[in-house]
């Protein structure tokens, strides 16, 4: 593997803290079983600086209905104690679920971020739900655009954003202590990786961004975004470590090379339905979370372009 100082310097940041030499976050999930999502609040113990990763705003399709209930159960665990929160970080552009970032950004502030690839999702998205020029494809909806290697510092513990395209072109994982944070990327071993056929997806650089990731202590928390609940197994899971992701991993773990990884991405992205949200999910996403400006009746409107098939 060729020299990588973003994740020598990670790597560091990992052991430190498991040495005692740094303090150790706080992490607590939040999973909504509706989208299969897990959400997250990490936190400085000692100043109660936080962050806030992939936020869920409920959302139904049958009536166009938009709730609160998963924002709401992060927003008391924020209250509770009184954390402060300085970001509210997107590891990507969901398909599968939609944002409520700006909801908890207006309740808490923060910064809402997410990585800079983001501009090349826009760019293809943006004439699939026909924006034109009034949306603007530059990444500025986000209050920051994060480049591999920007520090992600919570009080007096200290992060790293680490580059991981694959699944999309703006994948990010974030490296928070000794806390992985590494959105679809990877799920848990027994249920293996994320699909690679949406555009800007790409089957061989998942597995270079994985094994990036593989470079990381072994004792290194992983988190993950998604659970399906792998043949098996009857519970959903979403921590694990990058020692049994290393090992044990059914798509990229143990000696499974590069070429036999795409083959088999391939094969199984080939059979994957989209996901039920993939419209309403990207097309809100990519606008930061925030909805459509109201249309002159007051409501506001979702896109849905008509694909006709076999005429």
């Amino acid at each position: 593997m060729p020299h990588d100082s973003i994740i020598e310097r990670a790597a560091d940041l990992v052991r430190r803290t498991l040495a005692g030499e740094l303090p150790r976050p706080t992490v607590r999930a939040f999973f909504d079983e509706e989208t299969s999502t897990a959400s997250y609040v990490v936190h400085d113990p000692a100043s109660g600086r936080a962050a806030i990763l992939d936020s869920v705003l409920d959302f139904d399709p049958a009536s166009g209905t938009l709730a609160y209930h998963s924002a709401r159960k992060i927003a008391a665990h924020v209250e509770n104690p009184g954390l402060t929160i300085d970001w509210l970080l997107e590891t990507h552009v969901h398909a599968d679920h939609l944002s409520a970032a700006p909801w908890l950004q207006d309740r808490f502030g923060g910064t809402l971020a997410i990585g800079r690839g983001v501009i090349d999702v826009q760019t293809h998205f943006g004439p699939v739900f026909n924006s034109g020029s009034s949306f603007a494809r530059d990444g500025s909806q986000f209050d920051r655009l994060i480049e591999d290697g920007d520090a992600i510092d919570l009080g007096s513990i200290h992060g790293i954003a680490i580059a991981v395209p694959g699944h999309t072109c703006a994948d990010v994982a974030f490296l928070i202590g000794d806390a992985l944070f590494v959105g679809d990327t990877l799920f848990m071993p027994d249920a293996g990786t994320a699909r690679t056929d949406f555009p800007g997806g790409d089957a061989a650089q998942l597995y270079r961004s994985i094994h990036r990731l593989f470079g990381l202590p072994d004792e290194t928390r992983v988190f993950i975004c998604h659970d399906y609940k792998a043949p098996g197994r009857d519970h959903f899971a979403w921590e694990t470590t990058v020692a049994q992701q290393r090992a044990a991993n059914v798509h990229v773990g143990g000696d499974i090379n590069e070429a036999q990884f795409v083959a088999a991405r391939q094969a199984r992205d080939a059979t994957l339905a989209m996901p039920r949200l993939i419209l309403p999910s990207v097309q809100i996403n990519m606008r930061a979370g925030h909805l459509p400006d109201a249309e002159p009746d007051g409501r506001r409107y979702l896109k849905i372009p008509i694909m006709e098939s076999g005429r």
